[in-house]
């Protein structure tokens, strides 16, 4: 550093991204506590372990490849260039990936890109709750937490992806990089996984399947939006110099490089939640579960404009968001049989899809990003000679990212995975809960096997529980 003002200004950049990291491990806390109190007391341990486990692996991974792959495939490869040499710097063996007075930046600005990783893998995590193995689901999360989400992040979460410079896309708190390819791949593992047993009825009916611990579901959930504010912030560049040499202008920016403050992200952020919050309270009539999640699902249907909405915009936004991806969800569920236990599909691949739509024509015009020399938009420049936002685009952005990127290579292995008997629990495992085997009762001062009284009505009878427990024990004994 060669004076004091810009040692100032690194060290200023490196704890604003420091910050944004703890805020957002409240992400996966959050989600955490969503998805445990959405299980029932049979599966809750299991579903704890899954989320605790998703971390070192999912981190090793990123580390490994990851991070890697954001630099080196943002050109397609091939559409608008080759891989970068840049890339190289983000080997695990190059020295930027360790402690290096050199650099203060790459560690964190690496950590906020991994806790995306983290929150991208635990949407998946919370679809597919009670029936599937853990070794399936960390294959999963290494799928969507290291690798897909990171080439959509790639494509069309950087000032230079292909994506953003050919078509204008724009996705600036990652409506479809993250959510939408996260919840494509909820549905595509869903889909080869099946529903829970007893979540229809003979006629095909849905059942509710009620959670074990309704306050701790929607604590989970508020802390996830705490963790949102370390989102947003993660997604700008604090200080950065968009003016020249001669003139210089220092400002905040998008991942694209145009500019923003944290005052317009916390407008928009307010009021979308509210937005979304109000929509889910009264389209589900006052459900607990949609009134959250609505909270949730309003914020990520306005996240992919939200640099440059009006904060009016962006609470109608997430309001309509909410509520299509409500009916949406009904009507799936009823018409394909599709069991996604906490709403992931909806609330993050219907929203997250749905973002980027609504985005292409209401900032029609305004910039994607910062232009690249040598790159031209398929559809349209801006006077500037910036890639312009247009529906086209987007819509095209969003089936990549929930179809392409998401749902594909999950139902991909999903298929893999079950095919070799690796997806799902037997069934009288399924049917006696996942703890059985490994944890046991999660609440052993309480009556066991299951309360009647608040235990599903689909939950196999207490002389049925006692007999699998039984015969899972001697099983046991005889191993």
């Amino acid at each position: 550093m060669d004076n004091e003002l810009t040692a100032l200004s690194t060290m200023f950049t490196e704890f604003y991204y420091w910050l944004t990291i703890v805020f957002m491990f409240f992400i996966h806390v959050g989600f955490t506590l969503y998805e445990v109190g959405m299980t029932r007391r049979k599966n809750l341990q299991h579903t704890l372990m899954k989320n605790v486990m998703l971390i070192p692996v999912v981190t090793v991974t990123f580390f490994l490849f990851g991070w890697w792959l954001y630099f080196a495939v943002g050109n397609g490869p091939g559409i608008t260039g080759g891989i970068p040499e840049t890339a190289e710097n983000a080997y695990p063996w190059s020295p930027l990936m360790a402690p290096n007075l050199d650099d203060n930046i790459t560690g964190v600005f690496w950590a906020a890109f991994l806790l995306f990783s983290w929150t991208a893998a635990s949407i998946v995590s919370g679809a597919i709750i009670e029936r599937t193995r853990t070794g399936a689901f960390l294959m999963a999360a290494v799928l969507v937490g290291t690798v897909t989400w990171t080439i959509g992040g790639a494509w069309g979460w950087s000032a230079t992806g292909w994506l953003v410079q050919k078509m204008g896309y724009h996705d600036s708190y990652g409506s479809g990089v993250i959510h939408a390819v996260a919840g494509g791949a909820a549905l595509g593992m869903i889909v080869v996984l099946g529903p829970r047993i007893g979540k229809f009825g003979p006629k095909g009916e849905p059942r509710e399947i009620k959670p074990h611990n309704i306050w701790m579901t929607a604590i989970g959930l508020f802390i996830v939006l705490v963790g949102f504010w370390g989102f947003y912030a993660a997604c700008n560049i604090p200080i950065i110099n968009i003016g020249d040499d001669e003139k210089p202008f220092f400002a905040a920016t998008t991942i694209y490089g145009t500019p923003t403050t944290l005052s317009a992200s916390t407008f928009n952020l307010l009021m979308s939640l509210i937005g979304g919050m109000v929509a889910g309270y009264v389209i589900s009539k006052g459900d607990i579960l949609w009134t959250f999640s609505g909270g949730l699902g309003g914020i990520i249907t306005a996240s992919s404009g939200n640099d440059l909405y009006h904060p009016l915009q962006a609470m109608v936004i997430g309001a309509v968001g909410v509520l299509v991806a409500y009916k949406l969800h009904h009507w799936v569920e009823r018409r394909f049989k599709i069991d996604d236990a906490v709403g992931a599909v909806a609330i993050h691949g219907y929203c997250g899809f749905l973002a980027l739509v609504i985005a292409g024509f209401m900032l029609w015009g305004y910039p994607a990003a910062a232009p690249v020399d040598g790159v031209t938009a398929w559809f349209g420049t801006t006077s500037e000679g910036w890639a312009e936002i247009n529906p086209l685009g987007q819509l095209i952005g969003a089936v990549i990212m929930f179809w392409g990127l998401g749902f594909l290579p999950a139902y991909a292995l999903g298929k893999l995975l079950n095919k070799f008997g690796l997806l799902r629990v037997p069934r009288k495992v399924e049917l006696a809960g996942l703890d059985t085997h490994s944890y046991g009762d999660a609440y052993p001062e309480y009556a066991a096997p299951a309360d009647s009284e608040t235990e599903d009505a689909t939950d196999p009878t207490d002389k049925e529980f006692e007999q699998l427990v039984g015969s899972i024990a001697r099983e046991d004994r005889k191993a």
